[in-house]
């Protein structure tokens, strides 16, 4: 009888095991398929992005009317933006790609510079009309790469998760048609000239000319994992991966993963100087213990125990439990917007689960001296919206929507119920900028039950 009951019981174990084994299966493939789809999206909307840029391109050679080549101009701008969307979709993070990216960002910068100006008073000049025909014909290039890519992975059903594989285990050098494609995309790029793009630079060339020249020497891996331990609270014995990113980069990073019973952090590292990129921390937080504000000091001492020097915090936001600072650099009372770090702080015991430096590195700590203001306070509110009330003032650095650095007046103010940061050129008066800030969010239920 035991004996009966004892194999009903591994029986139903042993089925259970069975269902369960089948459910994990079939959720995983679910994610697969899943991400396999939107590679596939991304890819096909890249490839489609570049023939049209392409031809977009094409059309302003054609044109001679200002009042058309202004939007032409300002649509190629846009599908640049859309095409390196698409690119950063993809898992070609540890596959060199940056130039290709950098050459969408030229043509990006380079064609809204010229549309946002008064063509009529400023016509394109000679040299702008050979960038524009030197575009079209490296647009040429690496649209006919791409197809040949496209049309190869539809003849092979090929999959993208094949590729994130082999890229993740270091065996991107086997025969894979997907990343020697873009390799050979890579290539025709790299080889394009610099100066056909004419006398701009790019916020991508902006941030690697900052990393580039960052101090320090190139550190190993060990010595990158110790950084990383320095950032995290692990045991001694927590399991760690570091994996060399960057290769053909102008700037190499280190990626380190950390596993203990706190959960999985992974990290980017910098090889020159040992800089902290970003941090993420994957555990789930529980129940908020702490507030905001105790969370705000928390991630200040974090930063400054941390070496960090001449920051403030500028924003403060909080979701679910979880706070979300934004510190700014502060330098002779001006706030320098370009140089901003993130810190996310877990609500339920203050622990630091997220880091981002990027912005920060990226301009390298420049702003060694600040510019003087031409005007005064009282001149630069002329060009504020007289039914503004202003609340704040200050000088702060920021960039306009061409990526160069200005200097300005900052105003907060607010109109009817809303509250608004409006910039105001420092030298010549101009409105450079205008953000509305967020109100704070109403409780749907109590919004549908009447209660707000």
């Amino acid at each position: 009888m035991i004996r009966n009951i004892l194999i009903g019981v591994l029986t139903v174990g042993i089925v259970g095991v069975g269902i369960w084994g089948y459910q994990e299966h079939k959720e995983k493939n679910a994610i697969l398929i899943n991400a396999e789809n939107n590679y596939q999206r991304a890819f096909h909307e890249l490839t489609y992005n570049i023939d049209i840029l392409h031809d977009k391109i094409g059309t302003t050679l054609a044109m001679s009317s200002r009042t058309s080549l202004s939007p032409t101009l300002a649509e190629v701008w846009r599908i640049t933006s859309e095409a390196n969307n698409s690119v950063g979709q993809l898992p070609l993070t540890l596959l060199p790609f940056n130039k290709t990216e950098e050459f969408l960002s030229n043509i990006g910068d380079f064609s809204y510079k010229t549309a946002v100006r008064d063509l009529e008073k400023e016509p394109l000049t000679d040299e702008e009309y050979k960038t524009l025909q030197s575009l079209y014909s490296q647009a040429a290039e690496i649209q006919n790469e791409l197809r040949k890519v496209q049309h190869l992975t539809l003849k092979n059903n090929l999959r993208w998760m094949d590729v994130e594989m082999a890229i993740a285990s270091g065996k991107e050098a086997a025969d894979n048609t997907i990343i020697d494609g873009f390799k050979t995309v890579e290539k025709k790029v790299e080889g394009y000239s610099e100066t056909d793009m004419g006398p701009i630079m790019t916020s991508m060339e902006k941030k690697e000319s900052g990393y580039r020249n960052l101090p320090g020497k190139k550190i190993t891996k060990n010595e990158a994992v110790n950084i990383a331990k320095k950032y995290t609270k692990v045991s001694q014995n927590a399991k760690t991966k570091v994996v060399e990113n960057g290769k053909g980069s102008d700037f190499g990073f280190y990626s380190v993963s950390i596993q203990d019973k706190n959960g999985e952090t992974n990290m980017d590292i910098t090889k020159k100087g040992g800089y902290p990129i970003w941090l993420i921390n994957s555990r789930d937080v529980k129940e908020q213990k702490i507030s905001l504000n105790d969370a705000s000091i928390k991630a200040n001492q974090f930063l400054t125990e941390r070496g960090f020097k001449d920051l403030e915090l500028f924003e403060s936001t909080q979701y679910d439990h979880i706070g979300l600072f934004n510190f700014v650099t502060k330098k002779n009372n001006v706030r320098i917007y370009p140089e901003s770090i993130m810190v996310k702080v877990a609500l339920d015991d203050g622990s630091i689960i997220g880091f981002s430096a990027e912005q920060y590195l990226g301009t390298n700590n420049k702003h060694k001296e600040i510019p003087s203001a031409k005007i005064s306070e009282e001149e630069a509110r002329k060009a504020i919206n007289k039914n503004v009330n202003v609340m704040e003032t200050r000088l702060a650095i920021i960039n306009n929507e061409v990526n160069d650095e200005v200097l300005c007046y900052e105003f907060l103010g607010t109109l009817d119920n809303d509250t608004y940061r409006i910039y105001v050129n420092a030298q010549d008066g101009s409105e450079e900028y205008v953000e509305k800030l967020q109100n704070a969010e109403p409780i749907y239920e109590d919004v549908a039950n009447g209660k707000a």
